[in-house]
Formats: structure tokens, sequence, C-alpha cells
């Protein structure tokens, strides 16, 4: 007992304070969230694509921008060898010659064909994660400078005017950083203070946001995920400050959710109780408030600080989140089709007016081009070199090629969402479609693909670990199972219990400063002065 009273108390004055930071801020994230633009918000504001006579393919944008390409990879600091090509340079190996003589490169991960303004472009993701943006006109490579990217924050706001504010390399709040940045940022001049951040790499809008909005994300995500560390220079410590601090916090709680229940005495069945029938041993107010909110609170707060400190996978003891980058290599395909690279936009397509985008999907040898309405609704294009859509029998060759080696157990298409595959409360199904796929392997591990029988894109891979890692850190840490599904039951669980978390710390943080001034020695001179204050204040 004297063991976790002594844990208890010093682990509680060290973490009072980040305890009260974590569930204060939880406040912020659960109810206010960061305002990030989803898919359906990207459509919305998507001008119609209209294809033109004269657009080039995406080999010919892809061969005319190649050095550009490779020239921007060192610029960053990235090995030009490591482009998009499994066996060359951005330029070089993996390509297919076509007719016209333009050339396609082989680690292409998405392809979409859209506007940015009244620019066509072919807006391009490489295996490695890079993206950038090649006119449909020219093949340049397309950067964005200040001017060209307000007359697309402009078309979005529906602003006459914006005030250009700077370029940043990361703003707070953005997701996918890396792959957008630099960030182009303005301001209406507005009451609210909104501002928008348009990427100068892909001209997508990364981020709208007022005075208000931008507060929350300081007092969110911000503080909750220790990102005051990047200010600072420290942002490469930030993961392992998160790791260590739940942990100790996940001891502090559980330590004191032992001692709350070995101290409480509620007098059952003639049972003694403490002094004046108090079924606690405290007479103060604040140690009282602590002991009732650590009884009532102290088990969510222990789920919280626990599941926090498995969240950044502390020595790796969970498989990753998502499919490697090889196995998505190998789940596409080595080769790109031949249509992608030959086929051009044309007038003659005929497209509606509420068509935004046209991207490609590829399984193997199998080319498929989609149209992206700006409902959301998408339908394949018939052209040359293209398939009508993606059978099981192509998505099932995908998910062999990515599990080498070994069997599919089973297939089963769900018209709903399970534990696994599911949308959070932020989540629409643009961002999570349905139906969708999911294949079981024959394997040890026990893994599942879910997969986009649309598009063949794969949306998330499970295996035993991640699922026990689904249940103890995003079950007990986000409540999004089950009946917690249903938005108003999670924001009033969520609400009593972060509450009662607030309650818990607030009162941790008054007891360590209170221990902490009792603990400090005070010089015999000093405390003698301030008594004599005292006295003559009195007299």
């Amino acid at each position: 007992m004297s063991i976790l009273l002594f844990l208890h108390r010093w682990v509680g004055v060290v973490l009072a304070l980040f305890m009260l930071v974590w569930f204060s801020t939880g406040f912020s994230i659960t109810f206010i969230g960061s305002p990030t633009i989803d898919r359906a918000q990207r459509l919305a504001h998507a001008p119609a694509l209209l294809p033109q006579d004269g657009w080039l393919s995406l080999g010919e944008a892809l061969s005319a921008s190649a050095a550009a390409r490779a020239q921007a990879v060192k610029a960053s600091g990235e090995a030009a060898g490591g482009g998009m090509g499994h066996g060359g340079g951005m330029g070089g190996g993996g390509r297919h010659e076509h007719g016209g003589g333009a050339k396609a490169e082989s680690g292409l991960a998405d392809a979409r064909l859209l506007r940015l303004g009244e620019e066509p472009i072919w807006l391009i993701e490489d295996d490695a994660g890079r993206r950038f943006a090649l006119s449909a006109t020219n093949g340049a490579l397309v950067e964005l400078d200040p001017q060209a990217a307000e007359r697309i924050a402009r078309d979005w706001l529906g602003a006459p005017s914006l005030l250009y504010l700077d370029t940043v390399d990361a703003a707070v709040g953005v997701r996918n950083a890396e792959s957008l940045k630099p960030l182009h940022r303005f301001a209406t001049g507005d009451a609210a203070g909104t501002q928008i951040i348009v990427s100068a790499r892909t001209g997508e809008v990364a981020q709208v946001s007022t005075r208000v909005e931008r507060a929350f994300i300081y007092a969110g995500n911000w503080l909750h995920l220790f990102r005051w560390l990047d200010v600072l220079g420290a942002g490469d410590y930030r993961r392992d400050a998160l790791t260590y601090v739940g942990f100790f916090a996940a001891i502090g709680a559980f330590s004191g959710i032992v001692i709350g229940w070995i101290k409480w005495k509620p007098g059952f069945f003639g049972r003694p109780t403490y002094a004046r029938g108090r079924t606690q041993p405290y007479r103060e107010t604040w140690p009282k408030y602590h002991f009732w909110a650590g009884l009532i609170g102290g088990t969510f707060a222990f789920f919280w600080a626990a599941s926090g400190f498995l969240s950044t996978n502390p020595g790796q003891i969970f498989s990753q989140a998502t499919a490697s980058r090889e196995e998505l290599a190998r789940y596409r395909g080595a080769a790109l089709p031949q249509a992608f690279a030959d086929w051009r936009p044309t007038a003659a397509l005929g497209l509606a007016a509420d068509v935004v985008e046209l991207s490609w999907s590829r399984l193997g040898e199998e080319a498929l081009l989609l149209a992206q309405s700006r409902d959301g609704a998408r339908r394949a294009v018939a052209v040359p070199g293209a398939v009508a859509g993606l059978g099981e029998q192509s998505l099932l060759a995908a998910a062999t090629r990515l599990k080498e080696g070994v069997a599919i157990a089973g297939a089963e298409t769900l018209a709903d969402y399970d534990s696994y595959y599911f949308a959070n409360h932020r989540q629409t199904a643009l961002d999570k479609p349905l139906p969708v796929l999911r294949v079981d392997f024959a394997d040890a591990e026990h893994t599942s693909l879910y997969v986009d029988p649309t598009d063949g894109r794969l949306l998330a891979k499970f295996d035993t670990s991640r699922r026990v890692y689904r249940w103890v850190y995003s079950a007990v840490h986000h409540w999004d199972f089950g009946w917690f599904r249903n938005h108003w039951l999670w924001w009033g669980w969520m609400g009593v219990w972060v509450s009662f978390g607030v309650a818990l710390s607030a009162s941790a943080v008054v007891l360590a400063w209170r221990r902490l001034r009792r603990s400090i020695p005070v010089p015999q001179a000093a405390s003698g002065e301030r008594r004599a204050r005292r006295a003559t204040q009195t007299a």
C-alpha cells in the first residue's frame, strides 16, 4: 500500500498538469475537432472538367515533366534515384514507349485529371507518396505562385479579394502537409478572421478556418499531441515524450484506482466506516473532491492514459497501420497499362457538366477510367484500352499479389461497416465508401484486406496484431464501436467522462501544488521575514 501511495503521489505531482491539459483539450477534440477539408467539400467546390481537344495524355505529361520532377525531388533533399519507377530515377527506368513518343512510368500510385481554376492538370502521386501537378496543355510541372493560389482561394470562398499573408512549409491543423508544402496563406479580412491555405505544389485547398476555429486547433490537437515541441525544435522527440508521459500517467491512474477502492468504506452489511459516518477518509474539500472524482471517473482516466500510451505503438509491438509501399506496388502490379499512356482527353467524351475529374485506376494489366461527379457519384468511362469495371477476379488477383504465396480463405462483399472498417464521427461515405470487398487470407496473422470494388483501391489492412490495437487503443480512446456510433449517445458519453477527467486532474493539480510547497524546504530567514511582515500587517 505504501508503494502505491508513493507512486500515485509523485506521479501525480509530476504529471497532474499534463493530465489537466490532456482532458481539457479532449473537450475541444471531441466536440469541435479541426477544420479539415474532406472529399465532399473538395468536390463541391471543384470547377466542371469539360475536357477539350489538344489536352495531353498522362504519358505525354509524365514524359514532358520528368526532368522537372527529378529536379524537384533533389531540391527537397530526397535522392533522385528514389523516384517514381522501381528501376531508376523519375525520368528513367521502368517506362513504356508508346506511339506518340511520350513515356509512362511504372511507380504511379494515383492519377487524376481536373482543373485548377481554368488550368487543366494531371494531379499525380508516386509510389513514394510525392505529389505533383502537371499541366495537361504543355506537360510543365505546375508550381503555384501566390497570385495563382489566390485565384483558387477566391473561387473557393467566392470572395472578390484576399490578403496574402505568407508562404510556409507547415501550418497547424493541416493534414499531409509534407506532400502539399509549401503552403500559401490568405486572409479575407472579415470580422470572423477567416483564413484559407492553398498548396503551392498541387493547388488544393488545405484548410479554411476562422479565428475561433484556429483557437480550438491550438486548444485541441496542438496541445494534446505535444505539437508545441515542434516550435521548440524538439519535434523529433515528440513521439517519445507522448509514450513516456502516457505510460506514467497510466501508472498514476491505476494506482489511484486501487487506492480509492481500498479506502472506500460504504458501510455495507454493518461494515464500519470512517468518523462521523464518512465513507472516505478525507475531511478537507480538495482531497475529498479528488477521491470521489477518481473513484467514479478514474477507470476512464486509466483507459485514456493507457490507450494514449499504446497509440504511439511503443517498441513497435503492433504491426503497421497500412500496407507498405512495396505491398501496394505488388497489389497494383509492376507495369502501367498502355491505356494510361496513350489515352488523350477530347471534347468528344461528352461528359456532363457536373463531372469534375477523371481518374485512372489499375490492377495488373487492367485500366479503368472513372468520372467523378460533384455529388460523389462515380461511373466508368468507355475509352480505348480501358475496362468497363474491375471484376471480383481482378480484385482477388491483386490481393493475392500483395500476400504472395498465401491462399485466400474467403471473400465477402459488405454492404455495411463492420468492427474494423467504418466511418468515424467526422467521416462521410466518400471517405469510407460502401460496398466494400473483404478478402480474408489463410495465413498465421489472419490478414484481411478491405478493397473498394469500384476503383480497386486498397482501403484497409488488418491482421491479428492490428485488430488487438483497434480494441486496446481506438475502442477505449475514441469509443467508436457498437451503440457509440450514434452521435448523440457518443457525445453524451464522452462529455460525462471527459468532465470527470477534468475534475480529477484539476484537483490533482491543486494537491500536487500543496505537496510541492510542503516538500520544498524554505530558508529559515525568509520564513521569519514573512512571519514578521504578517505580524506587522495584523498590527
